[in-house]
């Protein structure tokens, strides 16, 4: 009685409804309430108006519209299973929630129902590791990439070596917090430097006692895991003791125009992890701007368009898309269902040539997934905030993380959890 209720709970969430002849369903896990707010709706606008773009420009996917109903999670793992729990009966193809918390509640349910998880950035790191998790796809970086490229970042900065240097991680009180803290022990090993580990309990509007520990302290570095109201304090606070914005570096989480504004001219010069372009300069935003903003069919007020996190949804929803067409090309059938879905998602290949046809030359870097990669290369960039300007700058290329380190890790890791589940490897 308690599941029955909680799932019409969160029906009651959903906004809007799935018509019984929807073509093609991929729910939107979305959180526009509550101190995490301030990222979720960029990117819940972002996700669904790519998919409004490609109905109202394209006719769909392969002549086949998508649904995308939308369940309010508010960051909350129990809510996030509900909306899952919710949705799935819909013809529900993939889905992308989000969250780490979720994520990990969601792996052992995709898995027995059947139905993609694509979690970009986020999630579970060793389901790159598409020989355990079959369900499951992180292409093309995950956070132990991201805790790689931040250190890469600093070893090129220094000459080449972190001997001697302290670095600390100020992180989120959670399993996405945690995520980087087992790379980071690995890499102090390999490369010399002291870590310290700070953690902010959620939602983060606290954090006086933890930046008092690093002006006491006096870290080299500090690498930030934030998110949402967490994000803006932690950069004021490091305002407050002036350390300087520019050894600050946050992950891509951590990165938003949002996170940094509040600020003003104190949050000058600090950096984060990107793991696409920025701004504004791609065709994409002129047919976005014709077909679902002019149109008056986007998703949220309009405010966020070409934000980050509004371009890293709308990024999400093409690879989902180009995953739905892969998988339309080998079912030989664009009503393709979850299963189908998910074999397109492992035999998925984005060219810097289909990025350009697709509005976006430039934005992210090529991957090839395969049955063994779920992950992709890992790589990423450094963007930099210039208050004046008010817009992020790129200041690297793509930086690739270190695999000789990663790759050991995600093994380990994943072969834990195949032994814990009682999973047999596949790819044979």
């Amino acid at each position: 009685m308690k599941k029955t209720l909680a799932t019409l709970a969160a029906a009651a969430m959903i906004a809007g409804t799935v018509p019984a002849s929807a073509d093609l369903v991929v729910p939107n896990l979305s959180y526009r309430t509550g101190p995490f707010a301030a990222g979720g709706i960029p990117y819940a606008d972002g996700f669904t108006d790519y998919f409004t773009l490609l109905n109202e420009r394209d006719g769909g996917i392969g002549g086949e519209l998508v649904t995308v109903p939308e369940c309010e999670t508010a960051y909350n793992t129990e809510k996030g299973v509900e909306c899952y729990e919710a949705t799935k009966g819909s013809g529900a193809l993939v889905y992308n929630p989000l969250s780490t918390g979720i994520t990990y509640q969601l792996i052992p349910k995709v898995s027995a129902d059947g139905i993609s998880l694509y979690t970009p950035g986020y999630g579970r790191t060793s389901a790159a590791n598409g020989k355990v998790f079959e369900w499951v796809f992180n292409y093309p970086a995950n956070y132990w990439d991201g805790a790689s490229v931040a250190v890469k970042h600093l070893l090129d900065q220094n000459g080449g070596s972190l001997e001697g240097k302290t670095i600390a991680l100020v992180y989120h009180n959670s399993a996405y917090g945690k995520e980087p803290i087992r790379t980071l022990t690995e890499l102090s090993k390999k490369h010399g430097f002291a870590l310290t580990e700070i953690p902010v309990d959620s939602p983060g509007q606290e954090q006086k006692s933890q930046w008092l520990q690093i002006r006491r302290e006096k870290p080299d570095y500090v690498l930030f895991w934030g998110w949402g109201v967490m994000n803006q304090v932690a950069v004021q606070e490091a305002a407050n003791i002036r350390f300087p914005m520019e050894n600050m570096i946050g992950v891509w989480w951590s990165g938003s125009e949002n996170d940094v504004t509040p600020a003003g001219a104190a949050a000058n010069g600090y950096k984060s992890l990107a793991m696409h372009g920025t701004g504004m300069d791609y065709p994409v935003y002129a047919d976005l701007k014709q077909y679902v903003q002019d149109a008056g069919k986007a998703a949220g007020a309009g405010d966020q368009v070409g934000s980050v996190l509004y371009s890293r949804g709308m990024y999400a929803a093409m690879v989902i898309s180009e995953a739905i067409r892969k998988a339309q090309e080998l079912a030989g059938t664009p009503a393709v269902n979850a299963a189908q879905v998910r074999d397109g998602f492992e035999a998925l290949e984005i060219t810097e040539e289909r990025m350009a046809e697709l509005g976006l030359p430039n934005f992210g870097q090529p991957f090839a997934a395969s049955c063994e990669d779920h992950g992709g290369p890992g790589a990423a960039m450094i963007q930099q905030w210039d208050a004046a300007a008010g817009k992020w700058n790129l200041i690297t290329d793509f930086i690739a993380p270190d695999d000789e380190v990663l790759n050991a890790l995600v093994l380990e890791d994943s072969a834990a959890y195949a032994a814990e589940t009682g999973l047999t490897e596949r790819c044979n």
